[in-house]
């Protein structure tokens, strides 16, 4: 058996503030999501990709790789935001095998209700404590970390 390759301090110490924010940012956006909008972090992914959608619906499986999350866990987000009456699913009338989400009205006006206290917390929390060279080496870093597998995310 090889002996580990273990972390170098400075690795070590880049790994734990990476492991804590990936703890409490994450808390923190769903924490002011639930309190002033009863949405989750993923619910509002959900809303927000949707209603930037020219059509103002996806693919359910699109969705599921814009929102970063597997298609049965979509399947439950989507289910209590169809139950809440921000989404309807349907069948694509030109290939049946694919599922639609559409956005409704009372989701439109839900996410327009929802974006500017979620964007105030993710400023807050994030961006207001960078400077724009930070910004930018931040999403550098994010899309070197994610890889290849995320090629929706904007350049």
């Amino acid at each position: 058996m090889t002996e580990p390759q273990w972390l170098n301090p400075e690795e070590r110490k880049a790994w734990l503030a990476v492991a804590s924010l990936m703890f409490r940012l994450p808390a923190t956006l769903e924490s002011q999501l639930q309190r002033d909008e009863d949405l989750t972090v993923a619910g509002y992914m959900v809303l927000a990709m949707l209603s930037e959608s020219a059509t103002r619906e996806c693919r359910m499986s699109k969705l599921a790789e814009l929102t970063n999350t597997s298609q049965s866990r979509l399947s439950r987000i989507v289910a209590r935001l169809e139950k809440d009456g921000y989404v309807i699913r349907a069948m694509d009338t030109n290939d049946r095998r694919v599922v639609l989400a559409r956005i409704t009205e009372a989701g439109i006006a839900k996410i327009a209700a929802a974006a500017p206290g979620h964007v105030a917390a993710v400023r807050a929390a994030v961006f207001d404590r960078l400077d724009e060279e930070q910004v930018h080496q931040l999403a550098a870093i994010s899309r070197t970390l994610l890889g290849a597998d995320f090629p929706h995310l904007p350049e």
